[in-house]
């Protein structure tokens, strides 16, 4: 028995929200709830003189996520994963993605027991 669990480059994170929609219909909920959900952090003054401004999208995992495990027992990836426009999710044991981890970038990771 191992872990299974998502791991998010938040570098590349555009806030698109294809994976929070496609959390919602996989599991039917509603526009108020979310199995993840993403943030919104800035505008962060980067460069006032110049008017630079960044922005950073947080995908969030909340209580409702199962990590899509009727699917993972399927053979399949979890939603989210499979509808990242931004293919900043990737699926695995932990210790794999442990080993994908860069010390220099902004990582999450959502972690289940299998």
């Amino acid at each position: 028995m191992g872990y299974l669990g998502i791991l998010v480059d938040v570098d590349y994170c555009t806030g698109c929200e294809a994976c929070v929609l496609a959390c919602q219909q996989e599991h039917g909920y509603t526009e108020r709830e979310f199995g993840l959900k993403i943030t919104k952090l800035g505008p962060l003054h980067i460069d006032e003189a110049k008017k630079d401004y960044q922005y950073d999208f947080i995908p969030q995992f909340t209580k409702w996520c199962d990590l899509c495990e009727e699917r993972v027992g399927k053979g399949k990836q979890p939603t989210c994963v499979q509808h990242c426009q931004a293919q900043c999710l990737d699926w695995g044991r932990v210790e794999d993605l442990a080993k994908k981890v860069d010390r220099e970038k902004q990582m999450i990771v959502a972690v289940k027991q299998a």
